[in-house]
C-alpha cells in the first residue's frame, strides 16, 4: 500500500474530527482516486468512519455534549435507512457521480463558513417527523455512496439553530456512527449476495488505514474540543473536500464523455 494513501487518511480523519465528522465522504473519494474496486471502497471508508467517530462519541458523551432526546428522532429512521441504501446496486458512474456532488456541495459550505451564531439556550426544537424525515432521507443518501451523512445534517441543524455549536457537531458524531454501522452492515450483505464475485478478503489488505485514522481523529477531536476555533478546521476541512471532489468531478466527467464517444 502506498504511504501517501495512509497519510491523506490520517490528515483527513485529524480535520474531520476536528469539526465532529468522521471523514467517511473523502476517504472514499481518495480510494476512487486510487483504483480500488468501488464495490470495496464503502467498506473500507466505513470501518475507517467508526474508527474515527467512534473515539469522537465516547469523548463529546464524556463531555455530556451529546443531547440523546433530541437526537433519537434524527436516527430512527437513518439508520433503516442508510441499511436499505447500503444494499442498493448502483453502476461505478452513479456512484462516482453521486459522491463528487456530494462532496463539492459539503466543501463549498465548509470553505465559507462563519463563526456559527449559538442558540440560546438548548436551542429550537424540531418536530419530530421533520426531523425523522430529514434523518431518513440523508441515511439513505448516505447508505448509497458509504458515508456517515453527518456533513450534510451539520448545516442543517445549524440553519435550524438546533443547538450550540459543540451540540451539534456531537449529534452529528453520533448520527455518523450509527449510519456507518448501519451503511457497512448493508454493504456487506450487498457483496455476500452479489451475482458479480467480489473477494471481500482484499478489503483485509487495507487495514494500515485504520490506526492512521484512529491516531489522526484522536488528535483532531482534542484538538477540536478543547483548543481550536472550529472556523479554521472547517475552512481547511473543506479546502480538502473540495480538492479531491474536483479531481473525482473530472474523472466523472471522462467516464461521461468516454460513454458519449
Amino acid at each position: 500500500m502506498k504511504l501517501g494513501l495512509i497519510a491523506m487518511f490520517g490528515l483527513t480523519a485529524l480535520l474531520y474530527a476536528s469539526v465532529g465528522f468522521g471523514g467517511g465522504s473523502t476517504y472514499t473519494a481518495l480510494l476512487v482516486l486510487f483504483d480500488i474496486d468501488y464495490r470495496l471502497i464503502p467498506v473500507i471508508a466505513l470501518a475507517c468512519n467508526i474508527l474515527v467517530v467512534g473515539g469522537n462519541s465516547v469523548r463529546y458523551a464524556r463531555q455530556g455534549l451529546i443531547d440523546y432526546r433530541k437526537t433519537l428522532p434524527l436516527i430512527a429512521l437513518s439508520v433503516p435507512a442508510a441499511w436499505m441504501g447500503a444494499r442498493l446496486e448502483i453502476s461505478e458512474f452513479v456512484f462516482i457521480g453521486l459522491l463528487w456532488i456530494a462532496l463539492l456541495l459539503s466543501g463549498l459550505r465548509l470553505i465559507i463558513a462563519r463563526q456559527a451564531r449559538e442558540a440560546q439556550s438548548n436551542g429550537t426544537p424540531v418536530a419530530m417527523p421533520i426531523a425523522a424525515s430529514l434523518g431518513a432521507g440523508i441515511g439513505f443518501y448516505a447508505g448509497l455512496v458509504g458515508i456517515g451523512g453527518g456533513i450534510f445534517l451539520a448545516p442543517i441543524l445549524h440553519f435550524l439553530r438546533w443547538g450550540k455549536t459543540k451540540t451539534i457537531a456531537a449529534t452529528c458524531s453520533l448520527f455518523i456512527l450509527v449510519n456507518s454501522i448501519a451503511g457497512l452492515s448493508g454493504q456487506i450483505t450487498k457483496l455476500a449476495r452479489s451475482t458479480n464475485t467480489v473477494d471481500l478478503n482484499v478489503a483485509l489488505a487495507y487495514w494500515p488505514l485504520l490506526p492512521a485514522v484512529f491516531i489522526g481523529g484522536f488528535i483532531g477531536n482534542h484538538w477540536g474540543v478543547f483548543k481550536l476555533s472550529d472556523v479554521i478546521f472547517k475552512r481547511l476541512t473543506g479546502a480538502l473536500i473540495l480538492f479531491v471532489a474536483i479531481r473525482l468531478a473530472l474523472r466523472w466527467f471522462g467516464q461521461w464523455f468516454g460513454m458519449l464517444a
